[in-house]
C-alpha cells in the first residue's frame, strides 16, 4: 500500500468557503461532551435536564437511566471534561442551579397510583447535600426566581399511559411545590406550599399534570399543563393570578402522518390542541410555550402569549419547515409530533432577547430574535446531539449548551452528549445544505450518491436512498451559494409514477443531460442488484441487471457507488461477497458496448471493530477514488478515508474467475475533518464528486434522521 500525503489547511478553513468580510455575530458549535464519559461507559447514560453554577464554569445535568446527577467542568469551554456523578437514589427529573448550590428533583414512585419524591440541595464544589424536602408526589420540573429567593417544582403525578385509555384524568392529581432558599441556594424544607392547580382546566380538571415551570424578575410562576391544554400563572405564595387554554390550531401543509417513507407535505388538520411542554418568560409579561402535544395535539412549532392569556405570536408550521429545508425532518418518527418541539431556554445574549426552540425528534436548536415579541425572527438553526431535551445559556460567557438524551450505543449508535455554543463573530459553519428560497417547500433526507455536472459550474447532483422508499429523488445542489442550496428535486419515475424496488446508492452524469444510477438489492425485500438509466426528466429509460455470475454470491452489501470510464460503468461492492477472500471486495464494471461484466478486487483498511467497506467510486484524473468508512461513530470511529487507484489498474477480468487486485493509496484521512464540527464524527460519508476545477466534495448521509442527530455535511475539500 503507498500513502499520499494530502494537505489541508485547517479545519476551520473547511467550512468558510462563505467567508465574508462583514463581522456577522452568531453561534457556533465548539465542543461535545459524551456523557458515557462521567461514568465507566458500559452502562446506559442519557443527559436530560441541564443546567449551569453561578460562575458559569460547572454544569449539571440530570442522568435517569444511571440514578445520577452528571457534573462537567467547563473551565474551558471547548475543552469540557468530566467532574463525576452523584447517586440520587432515584430518578433525577430536574436539576436547576443558583450560586454555589444545584437542587435536583428525584422521582421515587412505586408506582402511578402512588407517587412520591424529594427535591434535595448540594453544594457545587464539594458535592455535599445541604437539604432534603419530602415533595409528596413525582417532581417533574424546576425553576429557580432570578433574585435566587425560591423555587418551584412542578409535581406531575403522570398519569399510566397503559391504565384504560391512557388518558387524563388518573388520581392522584399533581400540584406545584414552592420552597424558599437560603442565601447560599439550600433548600428549607418548612417553607414548602402547594399550589392547588385542579378546577382549572376544561379537559381533565381533577387531575392536573403540571409539566413545566419557569419564574419571572416579579416572582411569578408559569405552568404548563401540557395533558390539560392549560396554562396557570401564580405568584410566590401559591395564589392564582391568571389560567387560560393554551387553544388550538389549524395547519395547513404538514407532512403526511400514514408512515409512508415520503415526503409529502399535502395534509391538513384543524382544532390542534398546542398542549405546550416547555415554558420560557420573556419578559414580565410575556412568555413562549414549546407544543410539543401529548395525547391529541402537537401543533410543531411555538408560541408567545401574554400571561392574561392573549396570544401575541404563534409559529405555525414555519419552525418544522426550517427544519424541513436543512433536512432534520424525522419522516419515520413524525406521527403527529413533527418535528417535536419541547425544550426551551430565554436569554439576553449581547443585548438582544433569545429563545432557544428544541426539535427533539429533528436534532436541531431554532435560535430566535425577540426583540419584538409579537415578530419573533429565525435567526439561526444549530446542529444538536440525538433528542435534545435541556438546555442552558450562559450569557456573560457567550455560552448555549444542550443536552442531548439519546443513548445508542446498545446498538452501535451515537452515545448522549452534551453539547457546546459559542457566540461571536463569524458566520454559522452549519447548515451545510438547505433548500431554502426554493420555489416550493423542498423536503430532503438520507443523500447516500454525488455526481458533479459536466458543463454547469458548481452544480451537483444527488440521490436519496430506500429510506424514503416511496420518493425516489434527484437533487439539484448549487455549490457557488453559501450555504449550498439545493434547487430542484426530481421525482425518479417508471412511466411517469415513482419508481419502486430502488435504493439508490450512486449517481453518475451520462454527459447528455441523464444518469446512470447504481441501486443495492436486498434480495429479502425483493430490491433488486441492478444499473439503471435515468433520463433528463427522471424516467428509468433503462435497466441492467446484475449478471447470474454475481446474483450467485449475492451479499445485502451491494453497490455503493457508480461512475463512468470510456464505454464502462464502474461500481463499488459495499462489502466482500461469497466469493471474495479475507478482507477483499469488488470493483465491478459493465460495458455499455460489448455488455459484457467484469471485476477487479480491491483490499480496504483492515477493521478495528466492526466492518469497513466502500460508499463511493468516482473518475477523475488518472485516476478511480474510493471512500472508505468503517460502520462505528464517535470515538469509536477509526476509518474514513479516501483512497485513489490509477486508472491503469482498472483492467477488468471476467467474473468467475481469478481477478486481478489493484494498487490502493490513501489519500486524505477524513477523520480530523469530521471532528472539526465540534460534535461527534458521523458514520456515514457516502458521496464524493469533482468539480469543474477539480476540487473534491464530500457529502454525509444522514440516515433520515432516524436514531441520527440528522447533520448533513457537504463540503468542498479542495485539491486532493
Amino acid at each position: 500500500m503507498k500513502i499520499i500525503q494530502a494537505t489541508l489547511t485547517s479545519a476551520a478553513a473547511l467550512f468558510a468557503a462563505s467567508a465574508v468580510t462583514a463581522q456577522e455575530m452568531s453561534f457556533n458549535r465548539i465542543a461535545s461532551f459524551p456523557v458515557a464519559s462521567n461514568s465507566d461507559g458500559a452502562q446506559e447514560t442519557s443527559s436530560e435536564i441541564i443546567t449551569a453554577s453561578g460562575d458559569g464554569m460547572t454544569l449539571i445535568y440530570s442522568d435517569s437511566p444511571l440514578g445520577v446527577i452528571g457534573f462537567i467542568d467547563m473551565t474551558d469551554p471547548k475543552n469540557p471534561a468530566p467532574l463525576g456523578t452523584l447517586d440520587m437514589a432515584g430518578e433525577p427529573t430536574a436539576v436547576s442551579a443558583v450560586g454555589n448550590s444545584v437542587i435536583a428533583g428525584v422521582n421515587t414512585s412505586q408506582s402511578y397510583v402512588a407517587p412520591s419524591g424529594f427535591a434535595a440541595s448540594f453544594a457545587i464544589d464539594t458535592m455535599t447535600e445541604t437539604a432534603r424536602c419530602d415533595l409528596g408526589g413525582q417532581p417533574d420540573s424546576t425553576a429557580i426566581a432570578p433574585d435566587g429567593s425560591f423555587m418551584a417544582i412542578a409535581i406531575e403525578n403522570e398519569r399510566d399511559e397503559d391504565a384504560g385509555d391512557g388518558r387524563v384524568g388518573q388520581m392522584p392529581g399533581g400540584s406545584v411545590a414552592m420552597i424558599d432558599l437560603t442565601a447560599e441556594g439550600a433548600l428549607i424544607c418548612d417553607t414548602i406550599r402547594f399550589a392547588d392547580v385542579t378546577g382549572l382546566a376544561e379537559i381533565a380538571p381533577a387531575d392536573p399534570e403540571p409539566e413545566f415551570v419557569d419564574i419571572n424578575a416579579a416572582g411569578e410562576v408559569v405552568v404548563t399543563m401540557q395533558e390539560n391544554n392549560h396554562m396557570v400563572v401564580l405568584d410566590r405564595t401559591g395564589a392564582v393570578l391568571s389560567h387560560f387554554s393554551a387553544g388550538t390550531v389549524d395547519l395547513t401543509g404538514m407532512d403526511a402522518t400514514d408512515e409512508r417513507a415520503a415526503l409529502i407535505f399535502d395534509e391538513a388538520r384543524a382544532g390542534i390542541p398546542r398542549e405546550p411542554d416547555g415554558v420560557q418568560w420573556i419578559d414580565g409579561d410575556h412568555f413562549a410555550i414549546a407544543n410539543e402535544g401529548d395525547m391529541d395535539g402537537g401543533t410543531r412549532g411555538w408560541s408567545i402569549f401574554h400571561k392574561d392569556g392573549t396570544l401575541v405570536w404563534d409559529s405555525g408550521l414555519s419552525f418544522e419547515y426550517a427544519l424541513i429545508e436543512v433536512g432534520h425532518y424525522p419522516d419515520k418518527r413524525s406521527d403527529a409530533k413533527g418535528v417535536e418541539p419541547e425544550g426551551m431556554e430565554f436569554a439576553i445574549i449581547n443585548g438582544t432577547p433569545m429563545v432557544f426552540i428544541l426539535s427533539e425528534r429533528g436534532s436541531m436548536v431554532g435560535v430566535y430574535d425577540v426583540t419584538d415579541p409579537s415578530n419573533p425572527v429565525l435567526a439561526q438553526l444549530l446542529p444538536s446531539g440525538v433528542a435534545p431535551e435541556g438546555t442552558v445559556a450562559i450569557p456573560e460567557r457567550g455560552l448555549l449548551v444542550t443536552a442531548n438524551e439519546a443513548d445508542l450505543g446498545e446498538d452501535g449508535g451515537a452515545r448522549s452528549h452534551v453539547m457546546l455554543y459559542q457566540y461571536g463573530e463569524g458566520m454559522p459553519s452549519y447548515p451545510h445544505l438547505t433548500s431554502a428560497g426554493a420555489d416550493e417547500l423542498i423536503g430532503w433526507s438520507a443523500l447516500s450518491g454525488l455526481t458533479a455536472d459536466p458543463d454547469q459550474k458548481g452544480i451537483f447532483y444527488a440521490v436519496n436512498d430506500s429510506f424514503f422508499a416511496y420518493q425516489p429523488t434527484i437533487f439539484t445542489i448549487d455549490s457557488t451559494q453559501s450555504p449550498a442550496r439545493i434547487t430542484n428535486a426530481l421525482p425518479v419515475t417508471r412511466a411517469g409514477y415513482p419508481a419502486q424496488k430502488l435504493d439508490m446508492e450512486g449517481i453518475a452524469s451520462d454527459g447528455a443531460g441523464g444518469f446512470w444510477i447504481a441501486s443495492e438489492g436486498r434480495t429479502d425485500r425483493m430490491i433488486p442488484h441492478a444499473i439503471y438509466h435515468v433520463d433528463a426528466r427522471g424516467e428509468i429509460t433503462e435497466e441492467i441487471p446484475f449478471p447470474a455470475e454475481l446474483l450467485a454470491v449475492e451479499n445485502r452489501f451491494g453497490s455503493e457507488g457508480i461512475t463512468v470510464v470510456g464505454s464502462k460503468l464502474w461500481i463499488a461492492i459495499q462489502r466482500n461477497w461469497a466469493d471474495d477472500a479475507g478482507n477483499m471486495f469488488k470493483l465491478v464494471a459493465y460495458d455499455l458496448e460489448t455488455k459484457e461484466w467484469g471485476a477487479v478486487t480491491y483490499q480496504p483498511a483492515t477493521p478495528e471493530t466492526g466492518w469497513v467497506g466502500l460508499s463511493e467510486i468516482v473518475a477523475h484524473g488518472d485516476y478511480v477514488y474510493l471512500i472508505e468508512r468503517d460502520n462505528q461513530i464517535g470515538s469509536n470511529a477509526v476509518t474514513k478515508l479516501i483512497t485513489r487507484v490509477p486508472l491503469s489498474d482498472m483492467m477488468p477480468a471476467p467474473l468467475g474467475g481469478d481477478l486481478p487486485t489493484v494498487t490502493r493509496e490513501v489519500v486524505l484521512d477524513l477523520l480530523p475533518l469530521l471532528a472539526a464540527t465540534g460534535g461527534y464524527v458521523v458514520d456515514k460519508v457516502e458521496g464524493l464528486a469533482f468539480d469543474a476545477q477539480g476540487n473534491a466534495w464530500i457529502v454525509t448521509d444522514n440516515d433520515g434522521v432516524d436514531d441520527s442527530s440528522g447533520e448533513t455535511m457537504f463540503v468542498n475539500l479542495g485539491q486532493l
